[in-house]
């Protein structure tokens, strides 16, 4: 039971670190994050992948549930779609827990 409990805690953690990202970014550069990447400076193109690989989830959330009331997507595109997200949230929470746990036990 516990490690169901630890799976759904790395999800969740992967979810709330990308929708918070995916939020600062649109209030920073004032349009939704995106999976195109954009190679003017190099710093710009490192700070995009890194957007990428945290707040994917969320990115693929957002247009899979666009493409299900906009487009009339079939619903198997969106349960396809929630299990990648998922997934990805899952490692994306296990980093980011891990590294945060990492930093706890570096400073106490």
């Amino acid at each position: 039971m516990i490690e169901v409990l630890t799976i759904v805690y790395f999800c969740v953690a992967g979810f709330v670190a990308a929708g918070l990202l995916a939020s600062l970014s649109q209030m920073i550069t004032a349009r939704p994050p995106q999976f195109a990447l954009s190679a003017d400076t190099l710093s710009e193109s490192l700070g995009g992948a890194i957007l990428c690989v945290f707040a994917g989830p969320f990115i693929i959330m957002r247009n899979a549930i666009r493409g299900r009331t906009i487009e009339g997507r079939p619903i198997g595109w969106l349960a396809a779609s929630s299990v990648i997200a998922t997934t990805w949230s899952l490692c994306s929470g296990v980093v980011l827990v891990d590294c945060a746990s990492a930093l706890a036990q570096a400073f106490l």
